[in-house]
């Protein structure tokens, strides 16, 4: 898929860009693989690390179509990695949000079609589904964005499609390491929100995996959610700390007890694969594809007009020896 293909991944100098850059190169020979960023001390600092001969560094915004236009010349695949992710932060900032997560993916979107860019696939977050944050919704408008694109498409090639997945493993701002920071810092006990918090988790090159993978299989419009394990919070702590007692925070501003990767007002949409969901535009297609088979070859089948894919009520959760090597694998 990446072969001979020139590839950008906009937000490209954050974590699942670093680890998306490192995995095509190792895998694949790109045509030429692009960075998008505003950070130039992150570009400087990755440029260190990957300098292949296919490698370019642009410095820009999302918030600027001008330039994502200028970036996208003769690009092939899209990335759009993108975000303010923060959830306090977009609370107090909402207009800078606003106009990076929804005014910038319609940016990516414009630039895609001036470039007739074969294929974009954009990152979303659990939070997007029934948000009570604003960054959440941020995102779930985004993702209604990019999958109504393919709706206006036209003559354009260009087809869109979204990743939505569960809290990576040892992300920036992730509770895994608040708790090891504090242990380090000799803490006698960790601080727990909610005894019935429980999370999904995915390492970030699993991540990355499940993205590759979704640009062989989709067809435009489809929002792709993994199969992927739960958590409680308490047995978190007690496989970073074990027999460390922990006392009970409550809940912060934004936050849910359970995370929801596919609502049950979706079901009616989603069809299920071996190892992960897709779910279906609600909106009628002019040339509407059949969802039914991938472009893998794989064939999946609706679930339950019931069905909710909820943190609290998934099949799989962890024992703390399995959190513990999933964490291993991060490290």
């Amino acid at each position: 898929m990446f072969n001979d293909k020139s590839v950008l991944v906009t937000g490209g100098t954050g974590s699942f860009g670093r680890k998306f850059i490192a995995t095509v190169l190792a895998r694949y020979k790109p045509r030429r693989l692009i960075v998008f960023s505003r950070d130039e001390l992150k570009q400087y600092e990755m440029q260190q690390q990957f300098d292949a001969p296919c490698m370019r560094y642009f410095l820009g915004d999302v918030r600027d179509t001008d330039r994502l236009i200028q970036a996208m010349h003769d690009v092939d695949l899209v990335v759009h990695a993108a975000a303010l992710k923060q959830v306090p932060a977009a609370e107090y900032n909402p207009m800078e949000c606003i106009k990076t997560n929804i005014n910038g993916a319609q940016n990516v979107i414009d630039a895609a079609f001036a470039n007739e860019v074969e294929k974009v696939i954009a990152l979303s977050t659990d939070k997007a589904a029934n948000p009570i944050n604003l960054y959440g919704a941020t995102k779930l408008a985004s993702d209604k964005l990019f999958i109504a694109a393919n709706n206006v498409a036209g003559k354009h090639r260009t087809r869109f499609a979204v990743v939505r997945y569960g809290n990576v493993v040892g992300s920036r701002g992730s509770v895994v390491p608040f708790f090891r920071k504090l242990l380090a810092e000799g803490a006698k006990e960790l601080p727990i929100t909610d005894p019935r918090m429980t999370r999904f988790w995915i390492t970030l090159q699993q991540g990355v995996d499940f993205v590759i993978s979704n640009f062989t299989r989709m067809r435009g419009g489809e929002l792709f959610v993994p199969k992927i394990p739960s958590s409680r919070i308490t047995d978190l702590a007690e496989a970073i700390a074990p027999g460390l007692p922990w006392r009970q925070i409550g809940i912060r501003p934004g936050e849910k007890l359970h995370e929801v990767m596919v609502p049950i007002d979706d079901a009616f949409h989603t069809l299920e694969f071996e190892h992960h969901y897709v779910i279906q535009p609600s909106i009628q297609f002019v040339q509407q594809p059949d969802y039914t088979r991938d472009g893998m070859g794989a064939v999946g089948r609706p679930v339950a007009e019931d069905f909710e894919y909820n943190s609290g009520t998934n099949p799989h959760f962890l024992s703390t020896a399995e959190i513990l090597s999933l964490f291993g694998q991060a490290e």
